[in-house]
């Protein structure tokens, strides 16, 4: 039963960021230090999620590697 919640949402956000994305085709000027980029919003908005997505993705695998490697102390070490 999860797995068909789980598809529901993932469709509803693709409907939706279809929708968003056919709605926003302004071009904007995005300026780096060393370069600048154009690009329609719907581009900068799926690009900056997905950079979100990675980074977050990352961090929690680095906390959960974290989490195995370093032990787990017992109610006795901590007493001492």
């Amino acid at each position: 039963m999860k797995i068909y919640i789980t598809l529901v949402f993932v469709m509803a956000l693709l409907v939706v960021a279809f929708i968003f994305g056919s709605q926003n085709v302004q071009p904007i000027t995005l300026n780096y230090m060393i370069a600048k980029s154009e690009m329609t919003v719907a581009h900068a908005v799926s690009l900056f999620t997905v950079i979100g997505i990675f980074i977050g993705l990352l961090l929690s695998l680095l906390w959960k590697l974290l989490r195995v490697v370093k032990p787990k102390k017992t109610p006795k070490e901590l007493s001492r």
